[in-house]
């Protein structure tokens, strides 16, 4: 392209010192040779009118007197009547520029000048024509390189970009080139790469969420499965079978919150729900994996309470606190219900150390954790609980108390009146 760019500029540049080029030297020319013929015939009558009052006032007309008004470059000839020709300079040899003009007194003047002399200043014309038609091809092809490296390198820079994001590689780049055709562009790719970019954050997040929040479920659907297989009482395989389906309903209510969470956190499904039933629910599943590490889960405080939520995404933000407890607390977890204003608080504590001074209110953010573990638990945790329209807050650090908010009331139907109208 920039050879072309080049190549296209020289050829228009060349067009017109070609056209004008030899306009000005034909010009140019023929005004050269008119103004030698007008200078001739302005000597031939310069001569002339010398004579003519030489004669009038009896001097004497020889070549000595008429030597000095004459050009060196010019040859004169004067014929008096009844005299020899008086001979001014030296007769020049080949083509020459003549002029004869009648004197009043009957002589004759004839002035030549060499046309070498003509033809010096022609090529003297023609010489600085193109010295100057040398100049702006010269320019000419500097502008062209210029013009060239600023529209290619720029589409460079833009096809890198196509290149990186077709390579997997997101980030935009925010450059812009001063040319309105070349930053439309540059403002699709960017706009393109932010979006890739989302795009797979998302994916990563979703298959980081989907691994963490499904272990532990599918551990518990384990240990059922395996009591299954080693009891051959009909109750103990018909009630362990119902848990398990009970977990296999919670897993795809899992999997179908972290689907909708990727597409669009602030999209909810939040009903109104029995809050002791999920809390209960949370106890029985994780009371074996507690009673394993020596420890106890208990609840207490108000009952019969009523929340607004998704009771699969309230479930995994108890599972996400509970797990946490186990992992990194200590001693008897405890899992309070109160009301405060028209919300329902879930609180969960335990007897451990607490969350440690440097975490602070980063402990929610993903990939921070205060053991070795993904730090991506209570991240989602806190998502899925912004998802209803609720919180999740660190109440108290030492010893640790994390508070779960969701709301008593409905949300609020919109009615035909409340919708926007279409106009």
């Amino acid at each position: 392209m920039r050879r072309r760019l080049i190549q296209s500029t020289l050829a228009v540049v060349l067009v017109v010192i070609a056209v004008f080029g030899v306009s000005l030297v034909i010009v140019e020319t023929r005004t050269i040779s008119n103004s030698a013929q007008e200078r001739v015939d302005s000597e031939a009558l310069r001569l002339a009118s010398i004579v003519d009052s030489r004669i009038l006032a009896a001097e004497n007309v020889n070549a000595s007197a008429l030597r000095n008004p004459v050009s060196k470059d010019q040859y004169a000839v004067i014929r008096l009547p009844g005299q020899a020709p008086i001979e001014i300079g030296t007769k020049p040899q080949g083509d020459v520029i003549h002029a004869t003009q009648q004197g009043e007194e009957g002589e004759t003047v004839t002035v030549q000048e060499p046309r070498s002399a003509v033809t010096r200043e022609v090529g003297r014309t023609l010489l600085i024509i193109g010295l100057v038609a040398l100049l702006a091809v010269v320019a000419a092809v500097l502008l062209a390189i210029r013009q060239a490296n600023k529209l290619s390198s720029p589409l460079t820079d833009l096809a890198e970009t196509a290149e990186r994001l077709g390579s997997g590689d997101p980030r935009p780049r925010h450059k812009r080139y001063g040319v309105p055709e070349l930053d439309r562009v540059a403002d699709v790719l960017d706009a393109s790469a932010e979006r890739i970019g989302r795009m797979l954050t998302a994916e990563r997040r979703l298959a980081a969420d989907a691994s963490h929040q499904l272990r532990t479920p599918l551990t518990a659907l384990s240990m059922r499965l395996e009591e299954i297989t080693l009891t051959d009482d009909p109750d103990i395989v018909k009630e362990e079978a119902n848990v398990a389906l009970t977990q296999v309903e919670r897993l795809t209510d899992v999997v179908e919150r972290l689907l909708t969470n990727s597409r669009d956190p602030r999209t909810g499904s939040a009903v109104t729900f029995d809050l002791d039933e999920v809390i209960q629910q949370q106890l029985a599943e994780w009371r074996p994996a507690y009673r394993s590490a020596g420890r106890a889960i208990v609840s207490s405080g108000k009952r019969h309470l009523q929340a607004v939520g998704t009771p699969g995404a309230v479930a995994q933000v108890l599972a996400a606190l509970i797990e946490n407890s186990l992992m990194h607390g200590g001693g008897t977890v405890a899992l309070r219900t109160r009301v405060t204003g028209n919300q329902a608080v879930v609180e969960v504590t335990d007897e451990g150390p607490g969350v440690p001074a440097d975490l602070g209110a980063r402990i929610f953010e993903r990939t921070i954790s205060g053991r070795n573990s993904t730090g991506i638990g209570l991240a989602v945790a806190r998502d899925l609980a912004e998802a209803d329209g609720g919180r999740l807050e660190l109440l108290q650090a030492q010893p640790p108390v994390f508070g779960l908010f969701l709301s008593r009331t409905p949300p609020a139907r919109k009615t035909a009146e409340d919708r926007p109208t279409v106009r």
